[in-house]
């Protein structure tokens, strides 16, 4: 006996939801396979408190249907700390690591307002510099509030990954601030 027609339908149905679901996650996301495993990659933190750091990582795998990728950390252990950490994240949370610091800070080239990345706490955590005494740059971090002395040698000028390019955020321009 066949069965009823409602309940083909009905899978087919399901099986065209989770196709058009998937075609559409795709282009939401606009992801693509951009990285394979093996490649270095920067991982957005989306866990309160950690929001706007990002921690390096090696790509372990990827997951074609959910669009995420398995990710082994460099910096962070394990809570026994016995081993680098690994977890799974969002294909929106994963960028190709920035330019090498080296390449894009010319050393004490930093000013007030410039929005920098400051490796602290095992990641980069993004912020801007709001007062500058020497070679000491105050950072200020709107994510988290803290306002934090460091030394020029841990910072990085900030950088997007937009449409597959890095774009500075420091276009210095004559701004009359008061």
């Amino acid at each position: 006996m066949a069965p009823p027609k409602t309940t083909l339908n009905f899978k087919k149905h399901q099986f065209r939801m989770a196709m058009l679901s998937q075609t559409i996650k795709a282009l939401a996301f606009k992801t693509r396979k951009l990285f394979q495993k093996g490649d270095q990659v920067d991982v957005a933190s989306q866990e309160y408190g950690f929001i706007g750091s990002y921690y390096t990582a090696t790509i372990v795998s990827f997951d074609c249907t959910n669009f995420q990728y398995r990710v082994k950390y460099k910096t962070l252990l394990t809570d026994d700390k016995s081993a680098p950490l690994e977890e799974t994240v969002t294909a929106a949370e994963v960028r190709p690591l920035p330019p090498d610091k080296n390449e894009t800070t010319p050393e004490n080239d930093f000013h007030m307002y410039d929005m920098v990345d400051v490796f602290d706490n095992d990641g980069w955590w993004i912020g801007f510099i709001y007062w500058k005494i020497g070679t000491k740059c105050y950072v200020y971090f709107p994510t988290t509030g803290d306002k934090i002395a460091y030394p020029s040698h841990v910072l990085r000028f900030h950088q997007e990954w937009s449409n597959g390019k890095w774009k500075n955020s420091n276009k210095r321009e004559d701004v009359d601030l008061y």
